[in-house]
């Protein structure tokens, strides 16, 4: 039995840990980093850059099934799943090493094990503790949750197996339209698999505008993929051959495979949090805004904290936490301009009020506008459609931007300086918006709110 001192001990080396311990190390202080898997945790080994890899590969497979739309002469002749994999875990392992060789040049200290919290300034890995001079900071992250009634294993598929599949089923039915089953609904149907999505709310993606959702669902719907929404599942049974889903109301949906994606639920059972008294709602979390758990000397960040479970929401609340340890006035990470993207086809980016949102709060004084991707250079040259939309509250700053269209995630950067900085439309209208780029859709739809637009119609 050994034990350890440093400044900080983090529990969890995913995106909010290994941020905070890297801020950390780089401010002077020493930091002992717990992680029971791999560095890195769950966005990188089986979440973000996983998918996002496969939805790469996807759109490549589309892309050489339309090829002769651009005058190319290819043909498509079908998934190489192991090469695919192959492409997917090279990528996953550069990412792995290239932060293991970061960390360790910061000269902080990694512990493989099983942490738990057995004290306010201790970590416990197997026999050996590990105690903090000045904090710890909770970074355990997620997992995926499932539905009452429905086992995960054999057909029935968490996100997590999702991945580890080792062909193209023919059919598939995702249980839940949020940012994860849409993403896998839209890698399998470029595969070539036969696709159904259900949700029991009345859109898919509902955390997004209702104007984004019915846009998506459109275009899944000329892609092929069925979409059930405002459904909701009466039972699921698996044989050996498949598994049915019968929706309440008595329709059958059989498919090869089950992929449930309800969303993920913070990782905090049985790691001790309950016993040193840190307060959890729901298993969540509970902190104030600086992210100071209800016990002195703990912090928590990342997807354990209530809100979005975004990676680089708990990359910036580690950085915050680690410059508050430092004794620097960081400004708290705020949850309003929180960028927000789904990598399907097509995408979808967003930050701050949807126009819902922006009603509940200020009522018939919200505007908007939206652009048509149609009116868009470069959204002709890459042959997708969708739109830019706006919200504001009238004569006030911008409160929201929603987008939808290929490629859209990449014009979200612009979209987040103008509501985090509470821009007014004529401030970002005046800016000069390269041609020709997707960008300049912005530029069209802030023009076009500011009163002048000029290839938007009236």
């Amino acid at each position: 039995m050994a034990e350890t001192t440093s400044d900080l001990v983090v529990l969890g080396g995913g995106s909010g840990g290994y941020a905070a311990a890297l801020r950390a190390a780089q401010l002077g202080l020493s930091v002992t980093l717990v992680e029971e898997d791999k560095l890195g945790g769950t966005c990188l080994h089986n979440g973000c850059i996983p998918t996002k890899a496969l939805l790469h590969a996807a759109e490549v497979a589309d892309a050489t099934r339309e090829a002769d739309r651009f005058g190319i002469r290819a043909s498509f002749d079908g998934v190489d799943v192991p090469a695919v994999h192959a492409y997917r875990d090279g990528v996953v392992d550069r990412l792995h090493q290239g932060l293991r060789g970061l960390v360790a040049s910061r000269g902080i200290t990694v512990v493989a094990g099983r942490g738990t919290l057995v004290a306010a300034d201790a970590v416990r890995v197997g026999e050996d503790t590990h105690r903090a001079s000045r904090a710890v900071v909770l970074a355990t992250g997620s997992y995926a949750r499932s539905v009452p009634g429905i086992e995960l294993g054999g057909r029935i598929l968490s996100s997590t197996e999702a991945l580890a599949l080792d062909h193209v089923p023919e059919r598939v039915v995702v249980l839940g339209g949020g940012v994860i089953g849409v993403e896998f609904a839209s890698v399998w149907r470029s595969f070539g698999a036969e696709v159904t999505v259900v949700e029991a709310l009345p859109s898919l993606v509902p955390n997004e505008d209702e104007a984004i959702g019915k846009a998506l669902q459109r275009a899944f719907t000329k892609r092929g993929i069925g979409v059930r929404t405002g459904a909701r599942v009466a039972s699921v049974a698996q044989t050996a051959d498949a598994v049915t889903v019968v929706l309440e109301g008595g329709t059958e949906l059989v498919a090869d495979q089950l992929l449930v994606a309800v969303g993920r639920g913070p990782r905090t059972a049985d790691l001790g949090y309950d016993d040193v008294g840190v307060e959890l709602d729901r298993g969540f979390v509970k902190v104030d805004e600086t992210l100071r758990t209800t016990v002195p000397g703990v912090y928590a960040v990342g997807d354990i904290v209530p809100g979005l479970q975004l990676a680089h929401r708990g990359f910036q609340q580690g950085i915050f936490v680690a410059e508050t340890l430092a004794g620097l006035d960081p400004v708290p990470v705020p949850e309003s301009s929180i960028p927000r993207v789904t990598y399907s086809d097509p995408e979808v980016a967003s930050v701050g009020l949807t126009e819902a949102q922006a009603r509940a709060v200020h009522g018939d004084e919200v505007e908007t506008v939206s652009y048509n991707l149609g009116g868009n250079g470069k959204s002709q040259i890459l042959g997708t459609t969708g739109f830019v939309k706006l919200v504001r509250q009238r004569g006030g700053p911008v409160l929201g931007v929603h987008l939808v269209g290929a490629r859209v995630g990449e014009l979200i950067g612009e979209a987040q300086l103008a509501v985090a900085w509470e821009a007014y439309p004529e401030d970002v209208a005046g800016l000069v918006h390269a041609h020709p780029t997707q960008d300049e859709a912005l530029g069209e739809a802030f023009l076009a709110l500011a009163g002048k637009p000029l290839h938007a119609h009236d």
